[in-house]
C-alpha cells in the first residue's frame, strides 16, 4: 500500500489537482488504507502519529462527499490545540483549492469571537476547532451542528489527556446520530476504546505500525550531558552538526524563555513559542521559522502541536518529555515529506531512566553520541572559515583588496597572524566557562570513578534489565520531575501545594474541566495533578510544589465555562 498513487484511489480531478499542487503523487500508508474505507461512509479508528498524513487521510474523503451547494456546517474536525487547529484548517484549504463553494473556518481560544461568528454566519461548511471554543459557540447558538455529516477527532488521545472528555462527549451528542465518525489517536487506551464504543458504529481499525510511526527516516541519538551544561551542549551540537533549522523542546514555558534568551545572547537566531504568547506573536514567530529567519525555535509540547514545517533538520530534546508518547510526537517533526532527519536528546541525572522507558516503549535503540568538545567546535569553525575563503577566491572580484596583505606585513605582522585575526573577527570570542571542562556526563562519571549506568543495560528494548540499574518500580503513567528525576507525587502530601480556583458546582464544573484548563494553558501533563475537590463556589487542586508558579502563570486570565478564573494558594 505504500506505493499506492492518488490516481489509483479513484479520486475526483479537483482533488487530484490539489494534491498535485501540494507536490504529492503517492499516498502514505494511512492515506492508502483510510481513504477507500471512508469513501464508503464507514466509521474508522486510525492509529497513527503526527507526520503520517492524517489530515489528507480524512480530509480527502470529506471533500469528495461534500455538498458544496449547502452553506451549513457539514464537517466538524476537533483538535487539541490552536496550532494543530490552524494547521489542519490550512491543509483543508489547500485540498479544497479546486472545489468551488468550500469554506473552511478555524475556531479556537485566544482568537476574536467576532471573526469566528462572521465566518459561521457567511456559511462555513467545514469547521476546525478546539473543544472549548466549539462548546462556547454551541452555547451561544452561533454554531449549529444538525447537518453535520462527518465528525473527526484528531489526536483524540491528546484531547483526553488534556481533560476534554466531557466537552468531546457533549459536542458529539449535538451532532446527528447517522453521522460518520472518524477518530485518530496515537494510542488505544481504555478511554479511547470507551469513546469509540459509545459514539462509533462498527468502526474499522486502521493501524500504522509503531516502526512506521516512529519514523525510520529519523536517526535518533542521545547525549549524556554533565549537569548544568545543557545549554553549552546545545550550542556545540548546533555548530558541529551545522544545523540550519532545528526545533528544541523544553517541558516548561519558563525554560523556553530562558533558553531562547541565552541563545540570542550567544548570537544564535532563536525565538520562543509557548502558550503565554498572544496568537499574533505566535503567527509571526512561525512565519519567521518557516522562512528561515529563525534558526532555532524553542517550544513546549503544547505550543508545537500542529507545527508543520517540512525541512526541519533536527529535533532536540533539551528536556526529556514526561511521557514516551510525547517523545514520538516530538521526533515526528523532522524527517518528513520524504526527507531524512535527526533527533537528539540531552540527558542528565534522572532523565537517563526516562530515556530507557522511551526506548522500551518505541522498541528502538537510541544511539549514544559523545558530547562535542570545545576543540570539535573550533575545528568545525576553522573548516567553515577555510571553505568560505576558498569560495570567495573562486568567485573573484578581489582586485580592490589585493594590496592589503603587503601593508600588514610591512607593519610587522606575519601571514598567519593576519589570517588568525580575520578568523577571530569572523567568529568572535570562542572562550566560555566550559572551555576547559569535559561536559560529557558519562566521561565525567568515569573519571570520578563512578560506575557507568548504561553499561550492559543501555536501551535493550523489551524484557527486564539485566544489571546496571533497577527496573522501574513506580506505577505506569507516573510522571517525573525534570530536575530530580523522581516521580511527581500524587495525592495530598508535603510535596504538593493546594491551589484554590474561584469556580465550582454553581458553574457545573467538573474535574476534567480543571485538568484540561491547567494542562492546556500550563503545558504540564494533567496526570501530575493530585486531588481535586469541587465545592459550590470554588474548587481546589493539588499541584506539585515545583510547578505552582508555572500553573498560576499559565492560568492567569483564563476562562473556564465562560468565567474568568482567579487562582490562589490555599492559606
Amino acid at each position: 500500500m505504500t506505493n499506492t498513487t492518488f490516481v489509483e484511489l479513484g479520486l475526483s480531478q479537483a482533488v487530484l489537482s490539489a494534491v498535485a499542487d501540494m507536490g504529492f503523487t503517492n499516498a502514505t500508508p494511512i492515506q492508502a488504507e483510510a481513504i477507500p474505507v471512508l469513501l464508503t461512509g464507514k466509521d474508522i479508528i486510525g492509529q497513527a502519529q503526527t507526520g503520517t498524513g492524517k489530515t489528507a487521510a480524512f480530509g480527502i474523503p470529506l471533500l469528495e462527499r461534500m455538498d458544496t451547494a449547502s452553506k451549513s456546517v457539514q464537517a466538524l474536525i476537533l483538535c487539541p490545540t490552536r496550532e494543530l487547529c490552524l494547521q489542519v484548517a490550512e491543509e483543508m484549504k489547500k485540498l479544497s483549492a479546486h472545489i468551488k463553494g468550500v469554506q473552511v473556518l478555524a475556531i479556537f481560544g485566544g482568537d476574536s469571537y467576532d471573526r469566528q461568528i462572521r465566518g459561521l454566519k457567511t456559511g462555513a461548511n467545514i469547521v476546525v476547532g478546539t473543544p472549548g471554543r466549539v462548546i462556547d459557540h454551541i452555547g451561544r447558538k452561533t454554531l449549529k451542528l444538525e447537518n453535520v455529516q462527518m465528525v473527526v477527532l484528531d489526536e483524540a488521545d491528546e484531547m483526553l489527556n488534556m481533560g476534554f472528555r466531557e466537552d468531546m462527549e457533549s459536542i458529539l451528542s449535538e451532532t446527528p446520530e447517522q453521522r460518520q465518525t472518524v477518530l485518530f489517536s496515537a494510542t488505544m487506551s481504555k478511554d479511547i476504546l470507551a469513546l469509540t464504543k459509545r459514539f462509533q458504529r462498527n468502526a474499522e481499525l486502521i493501524k500504522v505500525t509503531r516502526n512506521e510511526v516512529t519514523n525510520a527516516s529519523t536517526t535518533q541519538y542521545y547525549l549524556d550531558v554533565k549537569a548544568g551544561a545543557k545549554l553549552e551542549a546545545l550550542c556545540r551540537l548546533m555548530d558541529v552538526q551545522q544545523l540550519e533549522l532545528a526545533l528544541v523542546f523544553c517541558n516548561q514555558k519558563r525554560t523556553v524563555d530562558e533558553i531562547a534568551e541565552k541563545l540570542r545572547e550567544r548570537g544564535y537566531p532563536a525565538e520562543a513559542l509557548h502558550g503565554d504568547l498572544p496568537q499574533a506573536a505566535r503567527n509571526v514567530v512561525m512565519k519567521r521559522f518557516r522562512n528561515g529567519g529563525i534558526k532555532l525555535l524553542i517550544a513546549t509540547d503544547v505550543a508545537a502541536r500542529g507545527l508543520d514545517v517540512d525541512d526541519v533538520d533536527a529535533v532536540i530534546n533539551f528536556d526529556m518529555p514526561f511521557d514516551p508518547e510525547n517523545y514520538v510526537h516530538r521526533i515526528g517533526r523532522t524527517g518528513r515529506a520524504g526527507r531524512t532527519g535527526k533527533a537528539f536528546s540531552l540527558v542528565t541525572g534522572g532523565e537517563r531512566r526516562r530515556l530507557s522507558e522511551i526506548s522500551r516503549y518505541t522498541k528502538v535503540e537510541v544511539e549514544r553520541m559523545a558530547v562535542p568538545t570545545f576543540q570539535d567546535v573550533v575545528r568545525m569553525r576553522r573548516q567553515q572559515f577555510t571553505n568560505r575563503i576558498i569560495q570567495t577566491v573562486e568567485a573573484g572580484g578581489l582586485e580592490s583588496f589585493e594590496g592589503l596583505l603587503p601593508k600588514l606585513i610591512e607593519a610587522g605582522l606575519t601571514t598567519e597572524q593576519v589570517v588568525a585575526a580575520l578568523a577571530k573577527l569572523n567568529f568572535g570570542e570562542l572562550k566560555n566557562e566550559f572551555v576547559q571542562e569535559n561536559i560529557d556526563g558519562a566521561a565525567d562519571r568515569k573519571s570520578a570513578g563512578k560506575r557507568e549506568p548504561f553499561q550492559k543495560t543501555a536501551f535493550q528494548p523489551g524484557g527486564k534489565n539485566r544489571g546496571g540499574y533497577a527496573e522501574r518500580s513506580t506505577p505506569r503513567g507516573e510522571r517525573f520531575d525534570k530536575k530530580s528525576g523522581k516521580p511527581y507525587p500524587t495525592g495530598r502530601n508535603s510535596s504538593m501545594t493546594r491551589l484554590v480556583i474561584n469556580i465550582g458546582k454553581q458553574e457545573k464544573i467538573s474535574p476534567s474541566n480543571i485538568v484540561g484548563a491547567i494542562a492546556g494553558e500550563s503545558g504540564i501533563p494533567g496526570s501530575v495533578l493530585g486531588q481535586i475537590d469541587i465545592f459550590d463556589k470554588y474548587c481546589s487542586v493539588d499541584v506539585p510544589a515545583t510547578l505552582v508558579e508555572e500553573v498560576m502563570r499559565g492560568m492567569s486570565g483564563v476562562k473556564i465555562k465562560g468565567k474568568k478564573v482567579r487562582v490562589s494558594i490555599e492559606s
